[in-house]
C-alpha cells in the first residue's frame, strides 16, 4: 500500500495519476477536501481508499493500517506564499509532518518521501544547494518557506534524514492545479488572457539590476517533478535531502513568449505594478542546483520549457482537463 497525502493537490494528484500509470492502484489518499474544487483531480484516477487528514493520522499512530504501508509520499500542505496565520502554518506544515515522521521511525521498512520548498532558501544570496550541512544558514523570506525549513531543520537535528527523503520543489506548473486560486502558475492564470484578449500581464521589477519580466525562476513542468520524486521509490538506499527542479532558469519574459506561440498569438505583454504585500517577499532569481540529485544517479531529462507549456496550454487547458489514466 501507498499513502499519498496531499493526494487530491496538485503534485499529490500527479504522483497518484503516474503511480496508476505504472499499474499501481493500491494507493490510499489523505487530504482535507473542505470546499475546494480539489476533488476534481480525483475523478479520473485509481485509488482504494480516501482518509482526511485528521482521520489518516490518528488511525496512522493508533496502528490501523498495521505493516501494510511500503511507502508514504506526504505532499500535503498549506502552500500559500500569503498566508498570514503563522500557528495554522506550524500545525499544519510543520506538526502534522513531524508526527508522520516520528511514526516513520518506528516503522524504517516503510519509505517516507516528503516535500520541502526552494522556498526554504529564501532570497537565494547563499545559492541553491541541496546541502544539509548549510540548512541552517538559510533564511525563508515567508512563513510558508519558514514552516518547511522547521521541518527540514528538525530532521537534521533528530536524525532522519540518512533514512527519508525530504524534495526542494521550484516552480511547478502543470495540469491539477487549478483549485489553487492565487497560487497557481502564471501560465495557468493567464492563458485565458492571451487566448481570449491576447496579452499578459507580468509584474514590474524592482530591482535595477533585472529588468521588467527578466525576474528568473526554475520552472519545472509536473510531469517531470513526479517522475524525479518516483527515482526515490525506486531507489530506497538513497536518502536526503534534494532539489528537485530543471538547474536552468528562465525569465517572465520567456514563459510570456512560451505561451503565446502554444496559443498561436503575436507576444504582447503588460508590466503592472507588484502589489507592496510581495516587494519584501519576492524572489528575482531562483535556479536548483541539481549536482546532488545527478550524482545519486537520478537520469530523468526534463522537457523544455516551449515544449511543456505547448502540452500543457494544448491538451490540458483549452478544456481544463485533468490528469487521466487515459491520458
Amino acid at each position: 500500500m501507498i499513502i499519498v497525502t496531499g493526494g487530491a493537490g496538485f503534485i499529490g494528484s500527479a504522483i497518484v495519476w503516474r503511480l496508476n500509470k505504472r499499474g499501481i492502484d493500491d494507493i490510499v489518499v489523505v487530504d482535507h477536501l473542505g470546499e475546494t474544487e480539489k476533488w476534481k483531480n480525483l475523478v479520473s484516477l485509481r485509488f482504494s481508499d480516501y482518509f482526511d487528514k485528521s482521520d489518516f493520522i490518528e488511525k496512522l499512530e493508533a496502528g490501523y493500517f498495521g505493516n501494510s504501508i511500503g511507502a508514504v509520499f506526504h505532499m500535503g500542505a498549506c502552500s500559500s506564499t500569503t498566508e498570514k496565520n503563522s500557528d495554522y502554518l506550524v500545525e499544519n506544515n510543520y506538526r502534522y509532518t513531524a508526527r508522520l515522521a516520528a511514526w516513520q521511525e518506528e516503522h524504517r521498512s516503510c519509505r517516507f518521501i516528503y516535500a520541502s520548498s526552494a522556498a526554504t532558501y529564501g532570497d537565494g544570496g547563499l545559492g541553491y544547494r541541496d546541502a544539509e550541512n548549510e540548512l541552517h544558514l538559510l533564511r525563508p523570506l515567508n512563513m510558508y518557506g519558514y514552516s518547511k525549513h522547521m521541518f527540514d531543520l528538525l530532521a537534521l537535528r533528530k536524525g532522519w534524514l540518512p533514512h527519508i527523503v525530504g524534495l526542494k520543489y521550484f516552480n511547478v506548473f502543470g495540469p491539477n492545479e487549478y483549485h489553487k486560486e492565487d497560487m497557481r502558475s502564471v501560465i495557468n492564470k493567464a492563458y485565458p488572457l492571451v487566448r481570449d484578449e491576447g496579452k499578459i500581464c507580468l509584474f514590474k521589477s524592482y530591482r535595477e539590476e533585472y529588468k521588467d519580466g527578466e525576474q528568473l525562476r526554475d520552472f519545472i513542468y509536473v510531469k517531470d517533478a513526479v517522475d524525479m520524486t518516483l527515482f526515490f521509490l525506486d531507489n530506497p538506499q538513497i536518502n536526503g535531502i534534494f532539489n528537485i527542479g530543471t538547474g536552468t532558469a528562465r525569465s517572465w519574459n520567456e514563459v510570456a513568449a512560451s505561451l503565446f506561440q502554444a496559443a498561436g498569438m503575436p507576444l504582447n505583454i503588460e508590466y503592472i505594478p507588484m502589489p507592496d504585500k510581495l516587494k519584501g517577499k519576492y524572489q528575482y532569481y531562483t535556479c536548483a542546483d541539481m549536482t546532488k540529485l545527478r550524482s545519486a544517479g537520478c537520469p530523468h531529462t526534463c522537457m523544455d520549457l516551449d515544449a511543456a507549456v505547448k502540452e500543457y496550454a494544448r491538451d490540458y487547458l483549452q478544456s481544463n482537463k485533468y490528469l487521466s489514466v487515459t491520458m
